[in-house]
């Protein structure tokens, strides 16, 4: 077990090198959290030696686990420092809240699809550190106005525009990252809130799955 853990360390080292640093990531908090949240645990037992290749990986339900570039991007986008409230619109597998929990205060996130939720909050809650993050099974483009409202809110399914009940819950100050577009290419927009107004730039073309809306 210990020979197999040295190799998947080494493999996550060479991942943030060559797939995240390599291509313009520095925030050095996105790079750290990126080499010490273990990929392989969030990824099919089949598919884990493919855990830190170069792409997305199904997990099952027509969901995907994000390629790894992407999860940082998106990551240095929120420009994160560590004592923000973070709501994520899809948990997936947990890998996006389990790099965030490295990131961020605390982490939101919610699932619309029961049996995902049911995985990755069994997932998160078993492995270690990721305690301040909370799995919520609900209709994330309705965001979760328990805990409204927030400094960031990410979204890793894609719309033809931002959810209007998001953009109420995100604070004044506060940063949203949403893919945008259609099914088959769509824009990641990062929206900045100021002073009661949006603010839009566009980051990079990106392929989600489309974001479920409605129990």
């Amino acid at each position: 077990m210990e020979v197999v853990n040295k190799d998947y360390a080494e493999k996550r080292r060479r991942m943030v090198d060559e797939q995240i640093r390599g291509r313009g990531i520095n925030d050095e908090r996105v790079l750290r959290a990126m080499e010490e949240v273990p990929r392989h645990l969030f990824v099919p037992e089949r598919m884990r030696e493919r855990a830190y290749a170069d792409e997305a990986l199904p997990i099952g339900e027509v969901q995907t686990i994000s390629q790894p570039y992407m999860v940082a991007l998106m990551s240095e986008c929120l420009e994160l420092r560590g004592d923000e409230s973070v709501l994520e619109v899809g948990t997936g597998s947990g890998y996006q809240a389990a790099v965030l929990s490295c990131l961020a205060r605390e982490v939101y996130s919610v699932e619309i699809v029961e049996k995902i939720f049911l995985q990755a909050k069994e997932r998160l809650a078993k492995l270690p550190g990721y305690e301040n993050v909370c799995v919520i099974h609900g209709d994330g483009s309705a965001g979760y106005k328990k805990e409204a409202p927030y400094d960031r809110i990410i979204v890793a399914a894609a719309a033809r525009e931002v959810p209007e009940k998001l953009l109420e819950q995100l604070k004044d100050g506060g940063i949203l990252v949403m893919p945008i577009g259609g099914a088959f290419m769509q824009m990641l927009l990062r929206v900045r809130k100021i002073r009661g107004e949006f603010r839009e730039e566009s980051i990079t073309s990106c392929v989600f799955v489309p974001l479920v809306e409605g129990l």
